[in-house]
């Protein structure tokens, strides 16, 4: 039995798929299968994976007669796996250098239920930055927590990529990922909700690239209302856990709300081509930038815990315009915020380059 399953759904990543596989299959840190699911993709990608598979053993391709998104192929990948740990990968994105030797000293070091790998983004024309939340990362005990112990945890990226999950565990949870976009929530929400022993490394151990064209998170499309259904799924999570007398703490409780809510704003803020530069199309269509915005507002009444604080600074500021449905006023102070966001990640950038600091490699 491989120690670790490589899931990576494909779907026209001719271009990027190569260098891919290369990553993966050439790290000889640890004994795993890759399982390469072809969402019939109308490009070269089934071609390449067939070819790669025939040169190396450890690679299975998966052929699926029709086109059904990126969570149907993890599904389908998921199904056939038999590693005892689950890394979803996706095939634009790369494995960093020597992570999968380091995964698995850590998976050995604490048999977590989850591991959450530390990332960085890499832009087109090489500029790189950071995961803003890496220090959540170096905070988790080396003998791994949960999160009722670390809510903050709650906070780092909702991606499937950005983590490893115990086959076992992950099949024994009952959730699967959704179609369409925003399909690695609910499946990343209910790992961390429900697992015993979360560990975590701070080693970058995966680029992801941002801003490619004909990637859902750089295209302006109606889809990306599907976060709401995603987050109501994960409130559900949460009221399943009440009537069981299993209820989350008032601290995670508030945290997942939080979570929810600046993911939301997220989506709304993101530009597409180009993140970062304000005045560019968003995600969120602009004929539907208002209802966006009023489903958060919604959510915000309907979601908020018992308790709730805003937290003190700009975001709280955010949150209450959130709660208020100030639209107006939240559209109008959407660039100062973009332009806050990219100071601080290129403060961050900056910082990850000076002596003394680990300096991702692109």
């Amino acid at each position: 039995m491989p120690a670790i399953s490589v899931v990576i759904p494909v779907y026209q990543v001719a271009a990027f798929l190569p260098t891919c596989l290369d990553r993966v299959l050439s790290d000889r840190g640890c004994d795993l299968e890759v399982i390469a699911v072809d969402d019939a993709s109308p490009d070269r990608s089934g071609e390449i994976l067939d070819q790669r598979a025939a040169a190396d053993s450890r690679l299975r391709v998966v052929h699926l007669n029709r086109n059904r998104g990126a969570g149907n192929a993890r599904n389908a990948g998921l199904d056939l796996a038999v590693g005892n740990y689950i890394w979803f990968v996706d095939a634009d994105d790369r494995v960093a250098d020597g992570a999968l030797a380091a995964i698995s000293k850590a998976l050995a070091a604490s048999r977590p239920d989850v591991l959450l790998v530390d990332w960085i983004s890499s832009y087109p024309g090489g500029r790189t930055e950071p995961n803003p939340f890496c220090g959540l990362l170096a905070a988790v005990p080396a003998d791994g927590c949960t999160l009722e112990q670390q809510p903050s945890l709650i906070n780092l990226t909702m991606t499937a990529w950005s983590k490893l999950f115990r086959r076992e565990y992950l099949c024994g949870l009952g959730v699967r990922f959704a179609d369409g976009i925003h399909e690695d929530i609910l499946v990343s929400c209910a790992a961390l909700l429900e697992a015993r022993v979360i560990a975590a490394i701070d080693q970058v151990c995966y680029q992801y690239r941002r801003g490619r064209t004909g990637s859902a998170m750089a295209t302006t499309s109606h889809a990306h209302l599907a976060v709401f259904d995603s987050y109501r799924r994960v409130f559900e999570l949460l009221a399943a856990r009440d009537a069981a007398g299993a209820p989350a703490s008032p601290e995670l409780r508030s945290a997942i709300f939080e979570r929810a809510i600046w993911h939301y704003a997220a989506v709304l803020e993101t530009t597409g081509p180009g993140i970062g530069r304000v005045g560019l199309p968003g995600l969120v269509p602009r004929e539907e930038r208002a209802r966006f915005f009023r489903r958060m507002h919604e959510d915000f009444a309907a979601y908020r815990p018992a308790g709730y604080q805003h937290p003190a600074g700009p975001r709280g500021a955010k949150l209450r315009l959130v709660e208020r449905g100030a639209y107006r006023t939240y559209s109008l102070l959407e660039p100062l915020n973009q332009a806050r966001v990219a100071l601080r990640n290129r403060v961050s950038g900056q910082r990850s380059r000076e002596p003394g600091r680990t300096r991702p490699d692109s």
